[in-house]
């Protein structure tokens, strides 16, 4: 029953990344529409950007002390690349370059998105073929 209750918070933890995600796309669709101006999408873009890096980072490792470890290896080359970016300072978005690196960031969020759903489909069928599991136990 706690492998459910697992795969239960990981199912609600990517549907709120997802959601921060969709978000900072609305906000850079927004903006490329111009209803929007730089300094007010950059600034709610740059809200969200650090908790989906801590969720992402604590979805992580909480696959990591479950022993789902498939999982953990799935979520591995987003939580470097989001790494990555922190560290190199690249995880903010700029007011004054934000119309320049328009398309990148928005194929950046996109990537993200595909990847994230990819992670949630895989999530939702371990916690299927668990709950039917343990129906047969």
């Amino acid at each position: 029953m706690a492998d459910i209750f697992a795969w239960l918070f990981s199912f609600f933890t990517l549907i709120a990344l997802i959601v921060l995600v969709i978000y900072q796309l609305m906000c850079l669709a927004d903006l490329e529409f111009d209803y929007i101006n730089p300094y007010d999408s950059s600034s709610r873009i740059n809200k969200v950007v650090l908790p989906e890096y801590i969720t992402l980072g604590v979805l992580c490792c909480f696959y990591l002390v479950t022993g789902h470890w498939i999982m953990s290896l799935f979520c591995a080359p987003y939580a470097y690349y989001n790494v990555r970016l922190y560290r190199q300072g690249k995880h903010l978005v700029d007011v004054t370059e934000i119309f320049n690196m328009l398309p990148r960031e928005k194929k950046q969020r996109l990537f993200k998105l595909f990847y994230l759903i990819f992670i949630l489909f895989v999530s939702l069928f371990w916690l299927i073929y668990t709950t039917l599991d343990d129906d047969y136990d």
